[in-house]
């Protein structure tokens, strides 16, 4: 059975204001990047003609919006564990286990958190976009712990917001190599693709705002366990500032070096707590350390 378009047919009740601005101001449940595209579509219409972004709309006007059902995109819903911290009709909120790649790319076509979450939840089909459904932040692939989805264009949206406003809390824990001389601090360092190594980051000057807060938990012989906080999020943005101090993170073949005792990098997003899109209450979840981290901590505390 096929869907049927999403329709919305409005009067305008503002003197005077582009189309674009004017439905972007309004609760239809779209990012603006989702209305543009819908207005160069031709999905748009004032008084039945079809307009550009920048066509003004008058007191008594009529909109109607098309909102067409999402097209098939190759990307397949598959069945897989997937631990759920919390989930209501706008959201989900998942622990990702380390090696889960969020999204299909090349190399990782399918079994994705992606593809779990389309059959987890098959109405966040086309949610902010067809090829990542429901997704506003990502962690790397072997990096674990909470990561929010939306499941509604207006989640979508308001989380999308909250992100770019730097109003969501995202706290890490992490076991880094050596001792850091000052307990707590800011790296503030930009970040941009690795000049030569395209794959990998690095601090460039130019590249783009990154900042990252640490404070140290505890020291042992040879590491230190951190708590870190995210003021931006750039690609491997934790690693490569750890790394640029000297201090690159525990089992990071790639900005540091591979222990034979963990076969991935210590870094486990521990604490996410932001505003929900739609009843405003503070959502504050935590996350304990995985066994394989947890096992490796226990390890170096006992030296």
């Amino acid at each position: 059975m096929t869907a049927e378009p999403l329709t919305r047919e409005l009067q305008v009740d503002v003197p005077e204001s582009r189309v674009d601005l004017y439905l972007a101001g309004l609760d239809v449940g779209l990012t603006r990047s989702r209305l543009a595209r819908l207005i160069s579509e031709g999905q748009v219409t004032v008084n039945g003609i079809a307009v550009k972004p920048s066509h003004k709309v008058r007191s008594g006007d009529r909109v109607k919006l098309t909102v067409p059902p999402p097209r098939p995109t190759g990307i397949v819903a598959q069945h897989m564990p997937i631990a759920v911290v919390y989930q209501d009709e706008e959201l989900v909120v998942i622990d990702k286990p380390a090696g889960l790649t969020v999204h299909p790319g090349p190399g990782h076509p399918d079994r994705t958190l992606v593809n779990a979450l389309l059959a987890m939840c098959p109405d966040i089909k086309g949610v902010g976009g067809e090829l990542r459904p429901g997704i506003v932040h990502r962690l790397d692939k072997d990096t674990s712990g909470l990561m929010v989805a939306a499941k509604t264009d207006r989640a979508h949206h308001d989380l999308s917001a909250q992100i770019k406003d730097r109003a969501v809390t995202k706290e890490y824990l992490a076991l880094a190599a050596g001792i850091l001389k000052q307990p707590e601090g800011l790296v503030d360092a930009p970040v941009a693709r690795h000049p030569r190594a395209r794959t990998r980051m690095a601090v460039v000057a130019g590249g783009r705002e990154a900042r990252t807060r640490y404070k140290v938990l505890e020291s042992f012989k040879e590491t230190c366990l951190l708590e870190l906080y995210l003021e931006t999020g750039r690609t491997h943005q934790i690693r490569v500032h750890m790394a640029y101090l000297g201090h690159s993170l525990f089992g990071d073949s790639v900005y540091g070096k591979r222990d034979p005792s963990l076969n991935r990098h210590f870094l486990h997003a521990h604490h996410l707590s932001f505003r929900h899109p739609v009843s405003g209450e503070i959502l504050d979840l935590h996350s304990q350390l995985p066994p394989e981290l947890a096992q490796v901590l226990d390890a170096v505390r006992l030296g």
